[in-house]
């Protein structure tokens, strides 16, 4: 497998918190874009790609082609920082078989049927489903690298009864408080 230093959801993709942040602080050589409608577009394709940092490669999949990309042996000192807009593409791509150990939950704004989930991000019925399978399958999920939630912070709870998503109600999903991505990075 390819090394990949983080997998990271933002529904902005490349924007400036990536290339001015995200970026230099985890020393990314390569970024890959996972999602199938932006692999489909090819004006899509060349913005984003036009949003890289100098000096560093981008390349956008559908999740298929990620998963054939990303269990090939890499190149020396190669750094992978890859990109998606929903947890459910990262589901995806380990029920494919690729071998994620953390998935971190970035910028995720509400939009047809997300409600806010935790910090700056909300989820739709399905995405959270996506973040409760991986945690199942033992993988980590956070708000920022290198600070996962304590054990009895990373369980989901399960939905009430005027859950998030039966009511107007904004009441997060985890019980204890998580770190802002700013306040994490070093």
């Amino acid at each position: 497998m390819r090394n990949v230093i983080l997998a990271r959801v933002d529904d902005r993709l490349i924007h400036g918190e990536v290339v001015t942040a995200w970026i230099p602080t985890k020393r990314a050589t390569r970024i890959i874009i996972i999602d199938d409608e932006v692999a489909a577009d090819q004006f899509n394709v060349r913005v984003v790609k036009a949003l890289a940092p100098e000096g560093t490669k981008c390349f956008v999949y559908t999740v298929d082609k990620a998963a054939e990309k990303l269990m090939v042996p890499g190149v020396p000192d190669e750094r992978l920082l890859l990109l998606a807009k929903t947890p459910t593409t990262f589901n995806r791509l380990i029920k494919a078989g690729v071998p994620l150990k953390e998935v971190n939950l970035g910028g995720a704004g509400i939009r047809g049927k997300r409600q806010p989930f935790i910090n700056n991000v909300s989820l739709d019925p399905d995405e959270v489903i996506a973040c409760e399978e991986m945690q199942v399958a033992a993988f980590t999920i956070s708000s920022c690298p290198n600070k996962a939630l304590s054990k009895s912070a990373t369980h989901l709870k399960p939905p009430k009864p005027n859950s998030v998503f039966e009511s107007k109600q904004s009441e997060p999903r985890f019980e204890a408080p998580i770190c802002f991505e700013r306040k994490c990075m070093k």
